[in-house]
């Protein structure tokens, strides 16, 4: 056996290929970024810094990450890209060395009720084709599981050409599926309450129907059913015959013809289950999520307990396990599990489901299981659920973007995630992050820290370089770097106690706790030991409780923080009674909007399972408004430059002068009490972080009547600097009278607290007990917690 000689004809000097090092951007102008440069290192890791609102995401999402996008879009060929529209670039001069970006950020997963952590993962379709090679008894192929898949089955006659002849022949076809029949796959039942429908004393014409948005004069519903033929629409409904009864409530859907439109009436029970039950309820606007609670009774279904499988799925086992039950355990238990089988005829499928489960495990979600809906993950397990196919990638060379990848996470497990980015990087991978958390930052290959400020007192990058350079820089995020919140010398005294007995929710286990009421308690833990499901489950929400989680703000990407808070309707008065017009011509969503863009200021294009796209209308220029509206003025502004004000500006033109409108100003002043003062009046709430939505919601809730207050990680988003002004706000409700109950992973939060509730030891079916009650001088002097150490270490006891 020969073997060729091998030649190296490499020189020493380096290649030209080795030179592109290095992802330039010259002249970065997206939002409020003013003409940045800078020069990132490839294949390292790069954390931007600075305040919220400073420009991070702008330079990192908006700029290299939607660019590098962009580009890859255009390899498509020219047939595919005539069905795309096209992005416009951003707005930078010179983009160079850029590579395939892989964008993990915060955005909740899709909140379809359908959806859960094993689909959007693949777990489930793995765990569907090992059920049905090697599950007992045989039930079909991997759709015999899956719960979104019916059973069909279907019998005639079709017709079969063979040269000139045809033929006809019977055929059947059948298609076994997974789902339960009861439910749909839905896991839940619903029963309606008809009285909150209608109010049957009246009849159609005299506007029966209390449907939220169902107004007398819309051709999809109110009309439809007066003018269908079916019914006598001025006929009270309770004087309907039983089959006018049945064709209002369940009759199937039928072509129908109104006035010379063709329409299609069906049964008002399908008709709200398909427009309102179709919908996660936690993803609907707060007027429609009110209406739902009140109509709709959601229990268990009965059927399938829950499982949202039918019996036959539920039948096959593979060691004594069903599908159902595999995806109820918790995943690092499944993963043992899985681990234990051993047939050689689907080794890849094993392997390969193994290595997604221990992914989970690695990153800090072992304590989830398959079978957790996916909207109720929060915005750090919703990016942590994304990192798992990303893990054990063997792509190279790839550039990934991480939204603060320590959100959510307790002090012991950031060390967890920073090896997971370190490793990313190691593979050969460029890895930009953008954080605030000390303990992820002094991981960096290299810093770039952006502001001075936020909104237009930001945009700049302030520094470039190490870690060690950034602490002597003297940039706000320099200065504050090594901060550390001390534990106080007095803690306040209780005026009562919240008692909390037996609690069950999730994993808790038969909790007891009494929690003091008139101070500042925090309740920490690692992830998944029960926090969120001791405050917010056992707390009763009602009279007197006002609760601040991390759920998404509800509401449309039309709304901003001006109508989030109710800013808009002292300022839209204010507006008509000046100028002697009415109040709605100053609303984008009512008689006031571009009629080009209808009031969006952007015209979208949806791309079905591709990002949309949003290009500013030529009309109006992106202001939203009729340029009839735009000629009204109060204190010397139209309603698009007001909307295009920040928290600050608008807080002093509204507070004086001809613009004073106590009303706004008091909204304004809360907002800017949070942290706020930067945000525009107009801006899409879609483009705020998690932190933003939170102090947002904050502000909002402040003028709410209630004596305890109950917020979920209020930190999240916020800069080092921005949390001492966070505690100042906390211990204003305090002193103000207010109970507060914060569930919080920041140190110095802990630090500040008046009391502590520890949960653990550690998470899932480890957590789920009280570890420690206390002041957080005891949690440091005893230590006996993975809490207490992390507290002591960061006091510097």
């Amino acid at each position: 056996m020969s073997m060729a000689k091998r030649t190296d004809t490499r020189s020493s000097a380096p290649h030209d290929a080795d030179s592109h090092d290095l992802i330039s951007v010259h002249g970065a102008r997206v939002n409020n970024l003013k003409d940045v440069s800078v020069r990132i290192p490839k294949r390292r890791l790069t954390v931007f810094t600075g305040v919220s609102g400073s420009g991070k995401s702008s330079l990192v999402f908006g700029t290299i990450a939607a660019e590098s996008q962009r580009l890859i879009n255009e390899t498509y060929s020219a047939f595919v890209q005539g069905f795309m529209p096209t992005p416009a670039r951003p707005e930078v001069d010179v983009l160079d060395g850029l590579t395939t970006a892989i964008i993990v950020d915060q955005q909740r997963l899709g909140a379809d009720p359908r959806s859960t952590v094993g689909t959007v993962t693949d777990a489930n379709a793995m765990l569907r084709i090992l059920f049905s090679r090697l599950g007992k008894p045989y039930v079909g192929g991997p759709g015999a599981f899956a719960f979104n898949v019916p059973s069909v089955r279907a019998s005639g006659g079709i017709t079969v050409e063979r040269g000139a002849a045809t033929k006809t022949v019977k055929a059947t076809f059948s298609r076994t599926g997974g789902m339960c029949v009861r439910c749909e796959g839905r896991g839940t039942v619903s029963d309606i309450d008809l009285a909150q429908l209608y109010d049957d004393s009246k009849s159609i014409s005299e506007g029966a129907f209390t449907i939220p948005g169902w107004k007398s004069d819309s051709w999809w519903t109110v009309r439809l059913y007066a003018e269908s033929g079916f019914l006598d629409p001025d006929k009270p409904i309770r004087k309907y015959t039983k089959k006018e009864m049945q064709d209002f409530l369940y009759r199937e859907p039928t072509k129908v013809k109104v006035e010379g439109v063709n329409l299609t009436y069906e049964g008002l029970i399908p008709k709200i289950q398909k427009s309102f039950l179709a919908k996660d309820k936690e993803a609907m606007q707060p007027h429609i999520r009110a209406f739902v609670e009140r109509a709709v009774t959601f229990t268990t279904c009965p059927e399938c307990d829950g499982t949202r499988l039918s019996e036959e799925a539920r039948s096959s086992r593979i060691a004594e396990i069903n599908i159902a039950e595999a995806c109820a355990m918790q995943i690092s238990d499944l993963a043992q599990w899985v681990s234990g089988l051993d047939e050689p005829s689907v080794a890849p499928l094993l392997s390969t489901l193994r290595g997604t489960l221990d992914s989970f495990v690695e990153i800090g979600l072992g304590y989830l299981s398959l079978d957790r809906p996916s909207g109720t993950l929060s915005g750090g397990e919703a990016q942590r659920v994304k990192m798992v196919r990303h893990l054990g990638s063997s792509l190279t060379d790839v550039t990934y973007v991480f939204d603060e990848p320590t959100t959510g996470l307790h002090p012991h497990d950031i060390q967890r995630m920073n090896d997971l980015l370190l490793r990313l990087r190691d593979k050969g991978n460029t890895v930009l992050v953008v954080e605030h958390k000390p303990e992820t930052i002094v991981i960096a290959d290299h810093v770039v820290d952006l502001g001075p400020g936020a909104g237009a007192a930001g945009g700049t990058v302030c520094f470039e370089g190490s870690v060690e350079e950034l602490r002597t820089a003297g940039t706000v995020t320099g200065r504050h770097f090594d901060d550390r919140a001390a534990v106080k010398d007095k803690v306040r005294t209780p005026t009562g106690a919240l008692e909390i007995r037996g609690a069950t929710t999730h994993n808790l286990r038969d909790v007891d706790v009494d929690i003091p009421l008139g101070v500042l308690t925090v309740v920490t833990g690692v992830a998944g030991s029960g926090k969120s499901s001791l405050v917010h489950g056992s707390i009763p929400a009602g009279e007197g409780v006002v609760s601040i989680d991390q759920g998404a703000i509800r509401g449309s990407r039309r709304s901003n923080p001006a109508t989030y808070t109710g800013l808009l309707d002292p300022i839209r008065k204010a507006f008509a009674k000046v100028n002697g017009v009415k109040p709605a011509l100053f609303s984008a969503n009512s008689e006031g909007a571009c009629p080009n863009c209808n009031g969006a200021g952007v015209v979208y294009t949806d791309l079905a399972m591709m990002a949309g796209v949003a290009i500013v209308c030529d009309e109006c220029e992106g202001k939203r408004f009729q340029a009839a509206v735009l000629e009204h003025h109060l204190g010397g502004r139209d309603i698009s430059e007001v909307l295009a004000m920040s928290v600050t500006e608008a807080e002093a033109f509204f507070g004086a002068g001809e613009a004073h409108t106590p009303a706004a100003h008091r909204i304004l002043v809360r907002l800017a009490d949070v942290g706020l003062g930067y945000l525009s009046l107009g801006q899409p709430l879609t483009t705020l972080s998690g932190g933003e939505r939170q102090r947002l919601k904050l502000a909002t809730h402040m003028s709410d009547k209630g004596g305890i207050y109950v917020l979920d990680e209020p930190t999240a988003g916020l800069h080092l600097a921005d949390v001492e002004q966070l505690l100042g706000l906390l211990d204003r409700l305090v002193d103000s009278g207010k109970s507060v109950i914060v569930v919080e992973h920041h140190q110095a939060v802990m630090a500040h607290a008046d009391w502590i509730v520890d949960l653990g030891p550690g998470a899932g079916h480890d957590g789920g007990r009280i570890v420690f009650e206390g002041t957080p001088a005891d949690l440091i002097a005893g230590r006996s917690t993975l809490t207490g150490e992390h507290l002591a270490a960061y006091v510097g006891v």
